[in-house]
């Protein structure tokens, strides 16, 4: 792991037994220092509970459902707006030895199975694994609830403009300068046909 985890919950496994239920919450500086991490403003609230139940090969199969309020940026208006997420989601901890050597294996991946999380062989740190589950559910193009692309035009055609580019004629005034003339340029040595 190349940072520190902001929300570090490990549980060792001789507290494992048979199994466990464990429900962690991030604190407000936690929840801070990952909403940096993730790139958004805020996480109001971030709430996970997991089942964990060992499994063969020194491995711990774990189901979860992750909650959270979080603040986002729509990216059609760029005005900040609060999401509710949740999901249920399931993980097998395997030790870092177990690990494919090569992420993008195809052939070791197995499709249908839970997502493989590596433990150093003390314990499983299932507050790093809802972080990594929180970034996972959050939508890359965030939307603010009855945001469509009708608000992101800035400019609407001129009268007569609409149909002019599928005719191949250009308005008077806004002929537009052919985009590979500069390369037709180039290949005839710098001049211009």
């Amino acid at each position: 792991m190349s940072h520190s985890p902001e929300f570090s919950r490990r549980i060792p496994f001789n507290r494992l037994g048979s199994g466990l239920d464990e429900t962690i919450e991030a604190s407000p500086a936690e929840r801070r220092a990952l909403a940096a991490r993730l790139g958004i403003p805020e996480i109001g609230t971030l709430v996970c509970r997991f089942r964990l139940m060992p499994s063969e090969s020194r491995s711990v199969l774990a189901e979860g459902h992750l909650s959270a309020k979080v603040t986002q940026i729509c990216v059609i208006t760029s005005e900040p707006f609060e999401d509710v997420l949740a999901e249920t989601f399931f993980l097998k901890f395997i030790p870092e030895s177990d690990m494919p050597e090569d992420e993008f294996d195809i052939d070791s991946i197995d499709l249908d199975g839970p997502d493989e999380v590596p433990h150093d062989g003390k314990a499983v740190d299932i507050g790093e694994a809802a972080a990594e589950q929180l970034a996972l559910m959050l939508d890359p193009y965030p939307r603010k609830p009855g945001a469509g692309l009708e608000n992101a035009v800035d400019v609407a055609p001129a009268e007569g403009e609409e149909g002019a580019h599928l005719s191949g004629e250009e308005p008077d005034g806004l002929r537009r300068p052919n985009p590979f003339s500069a390369l037709s340029a180039l290949k005839n040595g710098g001049r211009k046909e």
